[in-house]
């Protein structure tokens, strides 16, 4: 029945289907598992593939929490995809950007999950400029936009400082160096030296270190010289760490940087509030010279001695006019006529005084006369009285009615009365 069932159809459909040859069924058959291992093999096994360098341009690079950063490196042609592991990472100056040319050393390593291959890098550096190169440019960028730069945050120098901060090594010249030219310049000024490491990997922590030491307010710091020698980009690189110039830039006290040679440029040389070609030069500008002061207070002294005569000079003649003054050759005539105007004013004035209290006084007893004349009580005095109904002192007879109580006030005491009878 199964084949009454397909008929003719099912012949059909037969035979189109391909044709397992004998030729086919001699070869072998891989799983992907097994032909992706295969590939990996080959690939890491290759001593080609295990240690070589590869040229090519950063796309797209993404770091993660676990410090792997993923990137694409491609040419006109092809890409890759590239593994750069944490511990690798910490050896590399730079910033991974997009589209920056580098040279990478790594070997390929297939993912069998997915069957892809990458290149597991080992070291990375630029590809026509120097790894330290590039960093001092991407991070001088970084703090440029960011404007630590600008001349807004730039604190002024004290001209007469009385403590200076010296940041440097206590190995090498530079310390003699700027405490020799501070001597001689500014012997006044005090000197606090912070022992710094200046190269090497525990520089840059202790630079740092030094520079929030010194901001303390227990040491009352006017300025702050950073100072070392010179030395190549290396031995100068703790000194264009990121640390080291926020450090620099958030300091409250005025930072002086003199760090290498007069062509010699780092990252703390721009964020810095002034900088010095040399550490001399440091010295030079962080306090005045003690012989142009007392040369400008000699220039001061004399200017004034000159000014003094020069008065002295201009005003004699007048001085000789007022000596020749009656008054300065005979001064008690002058006394004694003095004496007189005073006493004739002292007499005119008693003359004035008494005659104006006169003429007030018979004004006052004119206006006492007066307000005697119209005082109610003086009326009262003389036998009046006044009549009063409800507190209104009563002018007419009709105002009132029989029996009704009114008070009389007299001169001396008040009577309570009733009307009896009312004559109009």
């Amino acid at each position: 029945m199964s084949f009454n069932l397909f008929g003719k159809k099912q012949k059909n459909l037969l035979s189109n289907a391909p044709v397992m040859t004998s030729n086919l069924l001699d070869k072998r058959i891989f799983s992907v598992s097994e032909i992706t291992r295969h590939i990996k093999n080959l690939l890491e096994d290759d001593e080609k593939l295990c240690d070589f360098y590869l040229r090519g341009e950063i796309s797209a690079p993404k770091q993660y929490n676990s410090g792997h950063t993923y990137f694409t490196l491609k040419d006109e042609k092809s890409q890759i995809n590239c593994i750069l592991f944490k511990r690798n990472c910490e050896n590399i100056k730079f910033n991974l950007e997009h589209g920056i040319k580098v040279i990478i050393k790594g070997s390929i390593e297939v993912y069998e999950p997915r069957g892809s291959y990458s290149v597991i890098v080992e070291e990375i550096q630029p590809d026509g400029i120097g790894a330290l190169n590039l960093a001092f440019i991407q991070l001088k960028d970084k703090l440029e936009k960011q404007g630590l730069f600008l001349d807004k945050h730039k604190k002024q120098l004290p001209k007469f400082p009385k403590t200076i901060g010296l940041i440097t090594s206590l190995n090498g010249a530079v310390m003699h160096d700027v405490l020799n030219v501070l001597k001689r310049r500014y012997p006044l000024v005090k000197v606090l030296i912070i022992p710094t490491t200046v190269q090497g990997k525990e520089a840059l922590n202790s630079i740092v270190n030094s520079i929030e030491l010194a901001n303390q307010d227990d040491y009352n710091i006017d300025v702050i010289i950073l100072a070392r020698g010179g030395g190549s980009l290396e031995d100068l690189w703790c000194f264009n760490e990121e640390s080291v110039a926020r450090a620099i830039f958030q300091s409250k006290i005025p930072i002086i940087s003199a760090v290498g040679h007069e062509t010699d440029f780092t990252i703390a040389d721009f964020v810095a509030d002034y900088r010095a070609p040399t550490p001399s030069v440091a010295a030079e500008k962080a306090v005045p010279d003690i012989n142009e002061l007392k040369k400008l207070i000699n220039n001061f002294n004399e200017r004034i001695s000159n000014t003094i005569t020069n008065l002295i000079k201009s005003n004699k003649s007048l001085l000789s006019q007022i000596a020749n003054r009656p008054v300065f050759k005979r001064p008690l005539e002058a006394i004694h006529a003095y004496y007189q105007n005073i006493d004739s004013l002292e007499y005119m004035l008693k003359t004035k005084t008494s005659q104006s209290m006169i003429l007030k006084r018979k004004r006052l007893e004119i206006l006492d006369s007066k307000l005697s004349a119209l005082n109610p009580r003086a009326i009262l005095e003389r036998g009046y009285s006044i009549v009063m109904k409800d507190n209104k002192i009563l002018k007419n007879a009709n105002e009132v009615k029989i029996d009704n109580n009114i008070n009389v006030i007299l001169y001396k005491g008040e009577l309570e009365a009733k009307v009896k009878n009312i004559k109009l």
